[in-house]
This record gives C-alpha cells, structure tokens and sequence, in this order.
C-alpha cells in the first residue's frame, strides 16, 4: 500500500492587513500518496500558491491539520522544519530565482552547503543534478548567460541535489515559451517516474495533463478533484512529439 505523504482537512488561511481581511484558502481537504504527481490549478487569487507555500513549510495556515510525512505540521520545530525543507523538498519556481553573476555548478551546489553532506562531495553531487537535465555542457557558464529554459533546468537541478522525495513546482513554465515549456515538463514526468512525488501549481491545461491528478480551485476552495485519463496523457505526449 501506497504511503501518504501529505493529509490536509479543512485548511484555511486569512491574510490580515490592518483591518482587512482575505481569505486564500476556505476549508480544503485532500491526500496526497508518496509518488503521486498532482497538479493544482486555478486563476489568480484563487488560493493555489498559497496551498503550495502552506505544503512546503514557507507559510504557516490559520485553522485545519496538515499532515507531512506522517506529523502534523503544526508540531514541527523551526530546526525540524529547516531539515525537512532542505532533506526532503525540492522547490522550483516560476522566476528560477538563480544567484546572478555566478555558475550553474555554483548555483546547483547552494542547498549542499546547509544538508550535512560531506564537502568533498559536493561538485560531484551537484554535477550528477546538472548532468539529470542535460546541462553538462553548461557547467561553468555564468546563469545570465543562459536561454530562460536553461535557467529552469538549473533551477530543477538545484531542487534535485539533495534527492527529495516530493518536487514543489510553482508555475515552472510561465516564463517559458512552449518549446522550452515542454522540455521542462518532460524533465519534472521523467522526475516523476523515477519516484519522486511532484505537486505542480499551474493555469495552464497542457501543462497540467503532464500529472496523473488535477485539483482544481476557485475562491479558495476546491472545485474538482480527478484523475488525468491514460487517453489525455497518451494523447498530450503524442502532440509533444
């Protein structure tokens, strides 16, 4: 039986400005099994980047349980929550947010420095990332110096280092054009079919079908919740050919 990796039930989050208040999120519940690759859509303000930054511990929610590998997330300390974020989440997000002015390998080394693996590790490791999205070539290049899909295969290099079970990937090809936008989205299924848990905030349908799951949202709430058919996905590859 399948492990589940991460239990949400009924989570809210109210954003406070003076007296304002906004509500991201309205009581969404779901499960997510180790291996699963989900995708969560929805416009604009409609709570997806706000569930992702709740899942991947760079925000706290007001009311409900969220479940990680097992603990509720509400009993993690901030020592706990730094290594879980390092150990066993990889984060890839729409802006690559790259360090300027220095290498791929540079940039593909940084979680090394905080994770406990041995220094003299550390270019080795980091190169087997950059070889995992075809970027060997570009080793020592200076991050300005590359096309914004090759940024966003560094980006996922990074994310890979430290081989995290689950793969948090925000809007990945939105500042992509669509060539560059597939190749990415090929690397993050073939991420997946190498075990890794993916759960993948988008608006776009086609990059959505990559996944086996959609959640879809609206004002904050869930709307659907299916599986992506074996026909979508065989027909989304075939048109990517």
């Amino acid at each position: 039986m399948e492990n589940l990796l991460i239990e949400v039930k009924n989570l809210e989050k109210t954003y406070l400005d003076g007296e304002t208040q906004t509500r991201a999120l309205s009581g969404v519940s779901f499960n997510i099994k180790e291996g699963e690759f989900v995708a969560v859509m929805g416009p604009s303000g409609s709570g997806k980047s706000t569930l992702l930054h709740i899942l991947g511990f760079l925000d706290d929610y007001t009311k409900g349980t969220y479940y990680f590998d097992g603990k509720d997330a509400s009993k993690y300390s901030q020592q706990e929550i730094a290594r879980v974020r390092n150990k066993k989440m990889g984060f890839i997000f729409q802006a690559f947010n790259l360090l300027p002015r220095t290498t791929v390998l540079e940039n593909v080394k940084l979680p090394l420095l905080y994770s406990g693996t041995k220094e003299f590790l550390w270019n080795k490791t980091a190169e087997e990332a950059i070889g995992q999205v075809g970027l060997s070539h570009r080793i020592n290049h200076e991050t300005s110096q590359l096309s914004g899909g090759e940024k966003q295969r560094v980006a996922i290099a990074r994310a890979l280092v430290n081989e995290p079970p689950v793969i948090f990937a925000d809007e990945p090809t939105g500042n992509l054009d669509s060539k560059s936008g597939s190749q990415v989205m090929e690397i993050i299924e073939k991420l997946n079919n190498e075990g890794h848990t993916i759960i993948l905030i988008t608006h776009e349908t086609y990059t959505a079908e990559y996944a086996q799951r959609i959640i879809k949202l609206k004002d904050g709430l869930i709307e659907s919740d299916d599986q992506v058919t074996q026909r979508r996905r065989n027909a989304l590859n075939s048109f990517n050919k």
